[in-house]
């Protein structure tokens, strides 16, 4: 494995952002680079410690999921190899772990699907009986499956603090009835058929958050990840159970480690032991050799 990387330093191409985990750069006017490095952020806060091979399992597992549920709505991808638009001394920091993609103008809100009452759902749930203003039945548990999926959206959040909860009127109002519709109903097709391919690989997708742009003539694109252990919860099928918060196959590992230290959720984060950074490395290896073996 090489050596894990937590910052591109890519000097042929113009830097435009790095986010918690991606770093992006101009190609041209039109198109993007972006280097999903192997940095790991948790309660919104990036840990000082890379996860070795992250970055390349993000890749891997998005351009699965793009290809795969590209009859759905279009994409990002242009096909570019990466290795193409940097100089020959910085292939390496793209090799595997970057893709090549449309210059878009993202909507202002993060697309989420849940399946399953959990995080956030759940603490809505509890208080209000309902989640993002949806109402559910009386009675459900923890990690119930929902009686059908559910299109919950989120604010994007500024760097180090949250994502808050919107209703599907507050998104009308900041995207317009007709594309808010459009991209509710993208969101459930594209959970709805991604969670069935899952279950048949032994795992159970509770929720996950999808981003959408738009080109100059405002056809709606998918962009960003796309159905990974970042943005989704990965539960394994064969120990699942309602009523307790199931083992996952993402960063949760890592969460409820961090749960056990007396840290107070801000910047910087706590050092990370070498045992913690393979086993949440070992966590998102296995939800790519499930998907796609």
């Amino acid at each position: 494995m090489t050596q894990p990387l937590f910052e591109s330093s890519i000097t042929s191409l113009p830097l435009l952002a790095r986010g918690k985990v991606r770093d992006i750069y101009a190609v041209g006017d039109d198109k993007m680079l972006i280097i999903a490095t192997d940095r790991l952020s948790a309660f919104d806060v990036v840990m000082p410690d890379p996860i070795p091979g992250k970055g390349a399992v993000l890749t891997a597992v998005a351009d699965f999921w793009f290809r795969k549920l590209g009859h759905i709505i279009p994409n990002q991808l242009t096909g570019i190899d990466p290795e193409t638009v940097v100089a020959p001394a910085e292939r390496e920091q793209v090799r595997g772990r970057a893709i090549v993609v449309k210059k878009l103008k993202p909507l202002p809100i993060e697309a989420v699907a849940r399946g399953y009452l959990i995080g956030s759902g759940w603490k809505d749930y509890q208080a209000t009986g309902k989640v993002c203003g949806i109402p559910l039945p009386a009675g459900m548990q923890m990690a119930q499956q929902l009686p059908q999926p559910l299109f919950t959206p989120s604010t994007k959040a500024a760097a180090g603090t949250h994502d808050e909860n919107i209703d599907f009127a507050a998104v009308e109002k900041l995207l317009g009835p007709a594309l808010a519709g459009e991209v509710r109903d993208a969101t459930l097709r594209l959970y709805t058929e991604a969670a069935a391919y899952a279950l048949t690989r032994g795992i159970i997708i509770a929720d996950t958050k999808f981003e959408f742009g738009q080109d100059a003539a405002g056809r709606l694109y998918l962009i960003d990840e796309v159905l990974t252990p970042d943005s989704s919860r990965f539960w394994p099928a064969d120990t699942y159970k309602v009523g307790s918060s199931p083992a996952s196959f993402d960063k949760q590992f890592l969460r409820d480690y961090l749960e056990t230290l007396d840290w107070n959720k801000q910047a910087p984060g706590p050092k990370l032991p070498p045992e913690i950074l393979e086993k949440t490395a070992a966590k998102y290896r296995e939800a790519l050799d499930r998907l796609t073996a």
